[in-house]
């Protein structure tokens, strides 16, 4: 086993020192080694050891070079992934090796707020929208927040809140819109009466369309407690059956309220089993009525066979009711006022889509309709758009078929774009508790500058479906705070620095 050196610290730091002052000398080693004894591999390690920490000693401690200060564009970057206030200064100080205040951050946030506000008082579209409606409450539900979304786009028009949700408060909101230049021929909304009783005062001519995804959605619950009943009953079957032997020797049965009888009971479990199929079944047939495009043997299904065929599945419904078990007879009557009540508004968008099959009648003929109607119910299952439709069918048919496929294309029915943008905000109502009319339209810019990066409308934003051709694609740029030099280029290859 090897032996350490018999000298002191103090010694082994001098040799070091005469090693590196005189390391370019020849014979110092030599010189060192027979002088104290000791080896020249020794004498090199120490000169290496002393040569590191004279090196450590003088070098810049982490954190003491200085870099730039925090850009509003880092700061309204890390604020739309969801993060606080003092997420951000925590980001920023892991990130950037640099504190910043709480009050830098807020001030910067306040001034980009007020920009988004004047942004979104400043920029609407001159075509004519179609707008979807509804409200998503704040955490205390005692007020929420008021959103309008273009249909066919996405873009964010108004969103204000936390508000009551009333009628003054919808009709402030269209109000607003109209005063900034905004126009709408339809409407499509959840049902709530005060957004229909705004729209019915504010624009009283324009075409107000319920949303059928509320109304399905209704359905698959009902269903799926119809399943539930069934599922529990045939759990209970065995028990029956234990019950039963038990009386059958002689023995009592347990529980408080025991069932004995195995063929009421399987009595019980068919019925239930029928209803939750019936209503099943039923609620399918309205789901395939609903749709845009309605297709049967004969090709196109037309406005007035459409409603005939729904009042047919909704009498039928009410039969199922009538017949139900008492544990499902309630949930099936119920959806059956749901279902009677919203239906007027369900088939709003079907007189336009009607007139326009009739016109077209002439050059399209019904199996030539049925032919485009099987293609559009599949387009994005095949992945097809409606030009590549267009493309595959005979030459003759082309104008007309254009117009049909518009018109399919453009029918408005449910308020999804309203619902993805309450997906959005609902994660930063989690982080901010409540957010305020700056902190909105903050996020409406963001999300209306968002450039789609796949499907049919890669590479553009929903302002420039809109019609706003020139809209900028960086929602930072919009607000004034455009990227740096330093910023587009990395310095370092292959390492991109934050926006």
């Amino acid at each position: 086993m090897g032996q350490a050196h018999p000298s002191t610290p103090a010694e082994r730091a001098q040799w070091a020192a005469e090693l590196l002052a005189h390391q370019h000398e020849y014979g110092i080693v030599m010189q060192l080694s027979r002088q104290h004894h000791v080896s020249r591999p020794t004498l090199y390690a120490w000169r290496a050891h002393a040569q590191n920490a004279l090196t450590a000693a003088f070098a810049a401690p982490p954190g003491s070079v200085r870099s730039a200060p925090p850009s509003p564009r880092q700061i309204l970057t890390l604020w739309i992934t969801h993060a606080s206030d003092r997420g951000i200064q925590q980001a920023l100080a892991e990130l950037l090796h640099r504190g910043i205040s709480l009050d830098t951050i807020t001030t910067i946030l306040a001034e980009a707020a007020q920009r988004a506000q004047t942004w979104m008082q400043t920029h609407v579209p001159e075509s004519v929208r179609a707008l979807a409606l509804d409200e998503i409450y704040a955490n205390n539900r005692r007020g929420a927040y008021l959103n309008v979304v273009d249909v066919h786009s996405g873009a964010i028009w108004a969103s204000e809140g936390p508000l009551a949700v009333d009628t003054e408060s919808w009709t402030l909101v269209l109000w607003e819109l109209q005063a900034r230049g905004l126009h709408w021929e339809r409407v499509v909304l959840d049902g709530g009466s005060a957004m229909l009783a705004a729209c019915r005062s504010v624009t009283p001519t324009v075409q107000v369309q319920g949303d059928v995804w509320h109304v399905l959605h209704r359905c698959a619950q009902v269903q799926a407690r119809l399943n539930r009943v069934v599922v529990r009953l045939e759990a209970q079957t065995p028990v029956v059956a234990r019950q039963a032997e038990r009386l059958a020797a002689g023995q009592r049965p347990r529980g408080a309220k025991p069932k004995t009888d195995v063929a009421a009971h399987a009595h019980d479990h068919a019925a239930a089993r029928r209803v939750a199929e019936g209503v099943r079944y039923l609620t399918q047939e309205i789901h395939q009525l609903l749709a845009v495009v309605v297709l049967d043997q004969h090709g196109v299904v037309d406005a007035a066979q459409r409603q005939t065929e729904l009042e047919a599945a909704l009498a039928l419904l009410a039969e199922v009711a009538d017949m139900a078990p008492v544990s499902q007879q309630g949930l099936v009557q119920r959806l059956h006022a749901t279902l009677s009540a919203s239906l007027p508004q369900l088939l709003t968008f079907v007189a336009h889509l009607d007139q326009v099959q009739h016109d077209l009648h002439v050059v399209l003929d019904a199996q030539a309709q049925a032919v485009l109607g099987w293609a559009w119910l599949r387009r994005h299952r095949l992945g097809w758009t409606s030009a590549e439709i267009l493309a595959a069918i005979p030459t003759e048919w082309r104008s007309a078929a254009r117009v049909l496929l518009a018109a399919w294309d453009d029918a408005v029915w449910v308020s999804s774009a309203v619902e993805r943008y309450h997906s959005i905000l609902r994660p930063h109502l989690a982080v901010h508790r409540t957010l305020s009319a700056g902190m909105l339209a903050l996020l409406a810019v963001w999300h209306n500058h968002r450039v789609f990066s796949r499907g049919v409308h890669t590479g553009k934003n929903p302002l420039h479906l809109s019609g706003m051709a020139d809209a900028p694609e960086d929602w930072l740029t919009a607000l004034g705070y455009p990227p740096t030099e330093a910023a587009t280029l990395p310095a370092t290859p292959g390492v991109a620095l934050a926006a």
